[in-house]
């Protein structure tokens, strides 16, 4: 049989459409039969890998790809950088906990929740990312068509699952019910990644009721690691060094981070 048959037969497309460049490498270096064998192997691997990643970074629906390379963490030396590579290396996410990034608006919350996201993506993780408004409009319109423990599955699904922009926005009691029974389906399971502007002790503002915001910390916190972002917005950084605002000094009132309970 011959080998562009085999490679067809056994699904190598990757290793196939780089034959060539292999085997000239491979005589280069005057490989073995087993050096060669790793070579051709690693080719098609590499290949599928990269096609996986970016098959899953198109399902993540991610507003921007953002990498924490690209972060600026000497802008926001609050940070503890030995926090975010342990998160990076996704044993979070291998033990189904959560992460939650707190601060004001601007400090780069979504930022790294959208790094980690992409980070989970390369680990062979499926993702996905919705702002707290998007999520509760599925979640509604699922629930008026009667669909709801369907969507409900299907948002468990996701290995990582990002909400963003948790408190811009408070919730009426139908869809913090709606939340709250999301929460309790991924709880132990799978993973969540939340970006709030508000303090743990506002939230039973963001969901109209503070025994319910209770029961729903209760859960989001049992495994989690919470990450305070203080400083001042990288928006109104540009601003300034384009000339539009003034500099000043932050206060030491925005330097505090927002409060976790004990």
């Amino acid at each position: 049989m011959q080998l562009d048959s085999l490679l067809e037969k056994l699904k190598m497309d990757h290793l196939s459409s780089r034959l060539e460049s292999v085997c000239e490498q491979a005589s280069k270096r005057d490989l073995d039969y087993k050096g060669f064998l790793a070579e051709a192997l690693s080719a098609e691997w590499s290949g599928r890998h990269g096609k996986g990643v970016e098959m899953r970074l198109s399902q993540a629906h991610f507003p921007v790809v953002k990498t924490l390379e690209q972060f600026d963490f000497g802008f926001q030396p609050s940070l503890d950088r030995k926090v975010l590579r342990e998160l990076s290396g996704m044993g979070f996410v291998e033990r189904s906990e959560n992460v939650i990034f707190l601060g004001p608006p601007g400090v780069g919350k979504s930022h790294l929740a959208i790094a980690l996201g992409v980070k989970a993506v390369e680990a062979g993780c499926r993702v996905l990312f919705l702002t707290l408004e998007e999520l509760l409009t599925r979640l509604k319109r699922a629930q008026s068509e009667n669909r709801l423990k369907r969507m409900l599955q299907q948002l468990v699904y996701p290995r990582l699952l990002i909400l963003d922009e948790i408190g811009y926005l408070p919730m009426s009691r139908e869809e913090a019910s709606l939340f709250f029974r999301l929460l309790c389906r991924r709880y132990e399971k799978a993973s969540l990644v939340l970006t709030s502007n508000k303090s743990f002790l506002d939230w039973g503002d963001i969901f109209g009721d503070q025994v319910r915001a209770t029961a729903i910390l209760d859960r989001l916190l049992h495994h989690a690691t919470t990450v305070n972002i203080k400083g001042e917005s990288y928006r109104l950084k540009e601003k300034r060094r384009a000339g539009l605002l003034e500099s000043r000094t932050v206060p030491p009132e925005e330097q505090e981070p927002l409060e976790v309970p004990t």
